[in-house]
């Protein structure tokens, strides 16, 4: 599978699935606190790219409703569409993570939960040294990864038609790969999920 086909899985299951995945109403869940903390050390009205946002909720509702200047980009079309409605004070773009322009130094934090993990592998440490410099000195990562490494599909992902795809290294390589990127890694945490999980991380870069 080449890494087009790859993404357009991904942005086709999302497509599909949008609503499935996520209810208009949903509330913040496990979420919430990682919302919180980051919030608590953002400067008032931040700029903060979200990264994988999805339909906009929580993480661009949650920020914006804190005031914050958010950014979202995501793949699919339907999530996007959504965003905007959803969080009419965000700015939201259909775009290919892995093949972003932003300006240097041009955050305050980047949020990418859940995200990173559905890219090519071989394009996410690029993607964390991109995340790094279009961060401000001192500015913050919030993101979710992998714990162990796996790469697949599900067929029926949420139950439904369209199938799914992931790639994902272990912690221990994401824990290099943001260390390469120059970020200094602040804390790391497993979150639990079914019979597996994921590793959140928060970095920041250095002033």
């Amino acid at each position: 599978m080449s890494g087009n086909d790859e993404r357009d899985m991904v942005r086709r299951g999302y497509d599909a699935l949008s609503y499935h995945y996520r209810a208009d109403d949903a509330g913040d869940g496990q979420y919430a606190p990682w919302l919180a903390d980051l919030h608590r050390r953002l400067p008032a009205a931040a700029a903060v790219l979200d990264l994988g946002c999805g339909c906009g909720v929580p993480v661009a509702r949650f920020l914006a409703d804190a005031g914050h200047n958010v950014t979202g980009v995501d793949i699919s079309d339907v999530q996007i569409e959504r965003a905007r409605h959803l969080v009419p004070t965000g700015t939201f773009l259909r775009a290919d993570a892995t093949r972003l322009d932003l300006p240097p130094a041009s955050f305050d934090a980047v949020v990418c939960l859940y995200a990173l993990i559905h890219m090519p592998l071989a394009d996410q440490p690029r993607v964390i040294r991109e995340i790094a410099g279009w961060l401000r000195p001192g500015g913050e990562l919030l993101a979710t990864v992998g714990s162990t490494a796996w790469t697949g599909t599900d067929d029926n992902w949420l139950g439904g038609t369209a199938p799914m795809w992931w790639s994902h290294a272990d912690a221990a390589t994401y824990r290099s790969w943001l260390q390469e990127a120059c970020l200094t890694i602040t804390s790391e945490e497993f979150i639990p999920e079914g019979t597996g999980g994921h590793t959140l991380f928060r970095a920041v870069r250095p002033q």
